[in-house]
């Protein structure tokens, strides 16, 4: 039964998600937020007791490590391709660690997943950041110059 009460809260967030997405300025990833908008509830129902962790934890798990996943892939894409092996084999374990430590309410765990996590991003974006930050300041040099051409 939970399965079913599950993948109606994923469907149920990501339509909303999706109708919102119509509204507002911004957009957020429909199906993600359905995934992760589900098992945040399931966990919050396991921590103050309201859920049986023998019936929901597995479904807990399965969306905390496509939430993992899914955050992996987007942040790949402002990485340098020669480095996508590493970063993706330093970030995901990390995840699941930290994911496990928030499941099995280990803080420390958590903690220290959450940590390496902050420094993976940190280490592997900064450049990335700083490429960016480059780059616009050429792009407004070119386009003064262009301005001020004739």
């Amino acid at each position: 039964m939970e399965i079913y009460i599950a993948i109606a809260s994923m469907l149920a967030i990501t339509f909303i998600v999706w109708l919102s997405n119509k509204i507002f300025p911004f957009k957020i990833c429909p199906i993600c937020a359905g995934i992760s908008g589900t098992w945040l509830w399931v966990i919050s129902g396991l921590y103050l007791g309201w859920l049986d962790a023998e019936n929901w934890r597995l479904f807990a798990a399965m969306g905390m490590g496509s939430s993992i996943v899914g955050i992996a892939y987007q942040l790949e894409k402002k990485i340098s391709n020669k480095s996508l092996l590493l970063w993706k084999t330093l970030f995901i374990p990390a995840g699941f660690a930290a994911m496990y430590g928030a499941l099995m309410q280990k803080f420390d765990i958590l903690s220290g997943g959450l940590i390496f996590l902050l420094i993976i991003v940190t280490v592997f974006l900064l450049p990335v950041a700083e490429k960016s930050k480059q780059n616009q300041t050429k792009i407004q040099e070119l386009k003064n110059k262009m301005k001020n051409c004739c």
